[in-house]
């Protein structure tokens, strides 16, 4: 399988899951699996949100953040993998002034 990213429009979302600020993402999506290289803009954040489509990986690439899942707090900086797993409460925060860049996957179970 071939997925090309620069092929697939690139979407802004306000508020994502009654979060803060902006992120933006490029979806490949299947019955399997879900793909999203995502930007989540300085004071911005993902809301707290239940996973309740499957386990979300999510690998930051740059940029620094945090992550809460289940109550627990994590740091997200380049090289970190955070896991939250199918049926958990979790939210991403971008901490810092630069962008928070990170490939998404979300294993359908």
């Amino acid at each position: 399988m071939h997925i090309d990213f620069n092929e697939i429009d690139s979407v802004t979302f306000p508020g994502m899951n009654n979060g803060t600020g902006t992120m933006s993402a490029r979806m490949y999506n299947n019955d399997s699996y879900r793909i999203i290289p995502t930007t989540i803009h300085p004071g911005s954040s993902i809301g707290t949100h239940i996973q309740d489509s499957g386990d979300d990986l999510n690998y930051i690439i740059s940029g620094m953040g945090k992550a809460i899942c289940d109550g627990i707090e994590e740091e997200l900086k380049p090289g970190v993998m955070h896991i939250c797993p199918k049926c958990s409460e979790h939210s991403i925060i971008n901490t810092g002034e630069e962008d928070l860049v990170m490939l998404t996957i979300v294993v359908k179970k």
